[in-house]
């Protein structure tokens, strides 16, 4: 399952330079698939959607720093457990109940992200 970070967020941005997928954005900012990747060309989304990399997408939050699903691994394959959660001060990088994924399918959407 993707990471999530909550309301109690403080902005600090200790969590963005760990992420190894540049997963996460500071609120406001329009993020991408092909920041941070090496992905080119198009992309298939969580939800089947098909995508241009470079393609730039709305902020999933204006108000705090947020996590794009399409682009948590939950740091498999990088490290032992989620980066963001490990360095956050307020505890607000938890488990996005929505989006369900096995190690399997973490690993696997790595190595798209990462080719």
């Amino acid at each position: 399952m993707a990471i999530k970070i909550t309301d109690e967020c403080i902005n600090c941005g200790a969590c963005e330079p760990e992420c190894p997928n540049n997963a996460i954005y500071e609120g406001g900012v329009e993020w991408a698939i092909s920041d941070g990747t090496t992905v080119k060309g198009s992309y298939t989304l969580l939800d089947g959607t098909e995508v241009a990399a470079d393609a730039k997408h709305a902020p999933l939050s204006s108000d705090t720093y947020y996590i794009v699903p399409n682009k948590c691994t939950e740091c498999q394959g990088f490290h032992e457990e989620p980066q963001c959660a490990a360095v956050c001060p307020v505890d607000c990088c938890v488990p996005d109940e929505a989006y369900q994924e096995t190690v399997d399918e973490l690993m696997a959407k790595k190595e798209k992200l990462h080719i």
